[in-house]
């Protein structure tokens, strides 16, 4: 069996555009990177280091126009299915749960200022509709 092609890691096809490239490179290298996975090890160091290097190869025109050549040259075994590396749904890191305290605790700041300067200024805090009060 074949390695499968730089295209089938990304899960691209052959035509595919710049952009297109790397947003697939972003998401796959966000999912398989040895830091922000729970796949043993050395499999994420490998899935990573296979990704880094069909980027670098298909992202450079001159080594992508290459490759082209040389995918045309030999025949695929099985050009239509990609190869699918294994995706795990992973817990949230420590950083990210400190992004998202943050968050909160910066909306509940925002809406506690918000509240007190109305209250110190004597805004009154719940105020009728105008056409609620005629209604009566």
């Amino acid at each position: 069996m074949s390695a499968p092609s730089h295209y089938q890691l990304l899960g691209l096809p052959v035509n595919a555009s710049a952009e297109a490239l790397r947003q697939a490179f972003r998401q796959l290298s966000k999912r398989y990177h040895p830091d922000t996975t729970t796949l043993p090890l050395p499999q994420a160091e490998s899935a990573f280091k296979d990704l880094q290097r069909a980027y670098s190869v298909l992202s450079d025109p001159e080594l992508r126009r290459r490759y082209d050549a040389e995918l045309v040259a030999q025949p695929a075994e099985n050009p239509r299915q990609p190869v699918v590396l294994p995706s795990e749904r992973r817990p949230l890191s420590g950083g990210e749960w400190l992004a998202l305290l943050l968050l909160v605790v910066a909306a509940l700041f925002s809406l506690l200022l918000g509240v007190g300067m109305a209250w110190l200024r004597g805004v009154d805090l719940m105020q009728w509709p105008s056409w609620w009060l005629e209604a009566r």
